[in-house]
């Protein structure tokens, strides 16, 4: 237990660090970026992570680029018992484009969005730092526009969440899980 506890610490701190400089893409095109998205691979050393993780299932992610260029980013899960659990943020644009903040009403953190590689018919991966009671948590994932991924897509995801802290064991991709039903 211990020594699981002190890996973490270790990863956070390393995570942090490489976070700094984690840029968005250039170019970021937040029209292009709009539509529907299946939230396919998550990564996150947080300890709420790790003891979920085996339960997650594929979701479902709208971004809708608001008039003012923000971006409302709606997520949405089937829950084990069938109902949809559903969440919606106004992530605020910021100087740098690509790069996001909000406020989360559900989980009561600041997040720090950024958009880092994208093909726009494939594929975005996206970092974000969270931040709740001064503590930073790393939490990266991988939105491809169907619900299957390739083994490269996949392997890139995996590569980008170990080399910003993230263990091996804590990036996940997701298997397949019926949709919630449009609101």
């Amino acid at each position: 237990m211990r020594n699981t506890l002190v890996r973490m610490l270790v990863a956070l701190m390393c995570a942090l660090a490489a976070c700094a400089d984690v840029m968005p893409v250039q170019d970021f095109d937040l029209q292009r970026m709009a539509g529907k998205w299946y939230l396919i691979g998550f990564a996150t050393n947080a300890p709420w992570f790790v003891n979920q993780k085996a339960n997650m299932k594929l979701g479902t992610a709208i971004v809708v680029a608001t008039d003012g260029g923000d971006m409302d980013l709606t997520y949405a899960h089937i829950k084990d018992d069938g109902t949809c659990w559903r969440t919606t943020h106004l992530a605020k644009k910021t100087d740098t484009p690509g790069r996001f903040t909000f406020h989360s009403q559900v989980w009561n953190n600041d997040n720090d969005m950024r958009v880092v590689d994208v093909a726009y018919d494939e594929f975005a991966l996206v970092h974000t730092i969270k931040t709740k009671e001064g503590a930073s948590e790393v939490l990266n994932k991988l939105y491809t526009r169907s619900p299957e991924v390739s083994v490269a897509l996949q392997q890139r995801f995996t590569d980008f969440s170990i080399e910003t802290g993230i263990l091996p064991e804590n990036v996940a991709i997701l298997p397949s899980a019926a949709e919630c039903p449009v609101a």
